[in-house]
């Protein structure tokens, strides 16, 4: 007789508890659909009218249109992104405080700082953004016409080519170091605090070449002030159709181009999470949206949390190993 008492107490807790998780998951689901019920803020870590904070705010505009409330970006720029990142990490796990970040997330881990926050753990993938196009520019004195010829003459004369970034540890930076790996080419790095001086030296010939974002790269490359070689983009960009990728041109590996990505807090309910993938894929795929975007040097590439997670354990792998074998050290 106690024992099947025992066992029905058993049951009697097994069923409440059960009954406490079905309550718990039909309140998230009820949170997630009347979501959101007031303003939201989206984090960039970065100035403001670049390329992330550009993404940032037309996702903003469509989404307070979806939602019929308030959705600010809030620039918190500093320490290479640090700063932004750290803030955002730090914030209510509620959804109210969505995170904008860049390639600069999956760089940083690579480069032996003492971060205060962990991408992987300390955040959750929402959604890959937008793909910004790396690509690799000359100066018109150069003769080369096409990357095979540019790869042959920089072999000719290794130590005399140059190349500009827009910083050291930066993503035109990595892009030009994958480059030297794969092409088994020796050039000198110049880097520069910012793309505009690192394109102004590039068309006052101090420098032969340049591994330019789309933003700063594109309009010169159509006013025939540098001749483009590649992009570094898996496929041609809708920016520059005419322009072969540097697998197309020959770098069957190569791999390179900036890009912005949605995260949240760690600890976001994952029917909320999946809530903001949907609204944000809405967002992005708008006409108006991609048109507006893609003037900017941006093209959208919506995908789902698991991608979007993927692809950042994949670029952290990548940009690491790239970092050791040029020994870059951050500033």
């Amino acid at each position: 007789m106690k024992t099947r008492r025992h066992l029905l107490q058993l049951v009697a807790r097994a069923s409440a508890a059960l009954m406490g998780l079905t309550t718990s998951a039909r309140a998230a689901a009820q949170a997630a659909a009347s979501y959101p019920l007031r303003p939201v803020r989206i984090i960039v870590p970065f100035p403001p009218g670049g390329p992330v904070d550009v993404t940032a705010r037309a996702l903003a505009a469509r989404l307070s249109t979806l939602w019929s409330q308030s959705v600010v970006v809030e620039n918190r720029s500093g320490a290479n992104s640090v700063i932004g990142a750290d803030a955002a990490a730090k914030a209510a796990p509620d959804g109210y405080t969505l995170f904008m970040g860049a390639i600069h997330q999956s760089v940083l881990p690579g480069l032996g700082l003492k971060l205060p926050y962990d991408i992987e753990k300390d955040f959750q993938p929402v959604m890959f953004g937008a793909v910004f196009p790396i690509v690799l520019v000359v100066n018109p004195a150069v003769p080369a016409r096409n990357l095979s010829e540019l790869i042959q003459l920089v072999k000719a004369s290794p130590g005399k080519f140059a190349y500009s970034s827009s910083g050291n540890g930066g993503g035109t930076h990595l892009a030009g170091e994958l480059f030297k790996a794969q092409a088994e080419v020796f050039m000198l790095h110049i880097p520069y605090r910012g793309s505009a001086p690192a394109m102004a030296d590039l068309l006052g010939g101090q420098v032969q070449m340049m591994f330019a974002d789309g933003p700063t790269g594109v309009p010169q490359v159509k006013a025939g002030r540098v001749r483009a070689m590649a992009v570094g983009s898996p496929q041609r960009s809708a920016l520059l159709p005419e322009v072969p990728t540097m697998r197309e041109a020959g770098l069957k590996d190569y791999e390179a181009y900036s890009w912005a990505g949605l995260w949240v807090p760690a600890g976001v309910p994952a029917d909320l999470v999946a809530r903001l993938n949907a609204d944000c894929v809405k967002a992005f795929s708008d006409p108006a949206v991609k048109e507006r975007l893609l003037g900017q040097g941006a093209e959208v590439r919506p995908g789902t949390p698991a991608e979007f997670g993927a692809f950042v354990k994949t670029e952290i792998r990548k940009w690491g190993a790239v970092i050791r074998r040029a020994n870059i050290k951050p500033d």
